[in-house]
């Protein structure tokens, strides 16, 4: 089966892709997402399931801006220089796992104070949700796409096995090289 570039990153290097790009984001934007919950039911804006809300949404957030400079230095660019998008399915996965995380980053910017000052709480909340539903529309988006064959839209991976069961090696894609990290 082909892959595309979105779950190539998340099955090199193992287990450090998975953890670095898919289980700290996820669980500090599921923590997030949880205590947006809590919040929105009690309206306790104080004890620790706040400050354990406001922790997740900053730190989330500017995870996530080191992500997307990330994925676009190492990934977008030179895939797109290089023309070697696996079809729309690949470019849908990796875009909207970028647009997925600026939710996050809008977040982030609210709790350290840099946006949305003269909003009240009730107001501040809102925003909170909206951007963790963004966050929750775009990420599921990128997961379905990028466990999609891009082979449905025509894509053939030159990686193939010839007549005799040998292997023709692949070009290296520049999403696999970025992610060997150490």
């Amino acid at each position: 089966m082909n892959m595309t570039h979105y779950m190539e990153l998340l099955a090199v290097n193992q287990p450090w892709n998975l953890i670095i790009f898919m289980a700290i984001p996820v669980v500090l934007a599921e923590t997030l997402a949880i205590t947006e919950l809590y919040l929105l039911f009690t309206r306790k804006f104080g004890g620790a399931i706040y400050y354990l809300n406001r922790f997740a949404g900053a730190v989330v957030g500017l995870y996530f801006i080191g992500i997307i400079y990330y994925i676009i230095s190492n990934a977008i660019i030179p895939i797109t220089k290089a023309g070697e998008w696996r079809t729309a399915i690949d470019i849908v996965a990796v875009g909207s796992y970028v647009i997925a995380g600026l939710p996050l980053v809008w977040i982030s910017l609210q709790e350290l104070g840099l946006v949305n000052k003269a909003l009240d709480q009730m107001s501040k909340l809102k925003i909170h949700a909206i951007c963790v539903a963004l966050f929750l529309v775009f990420g599921h988006i990128a997961m379905i796409a990028g466990m999609l064959d891009p082979g449905l839209l025509g894509y053939q991976n030159p990686h193939q096995m010839m007549g005799n069961g040998q292997e023709v090696p692949m070009k290296e894609m520049p999403m696999g090289n970025a992610a060997h990290m150490h």
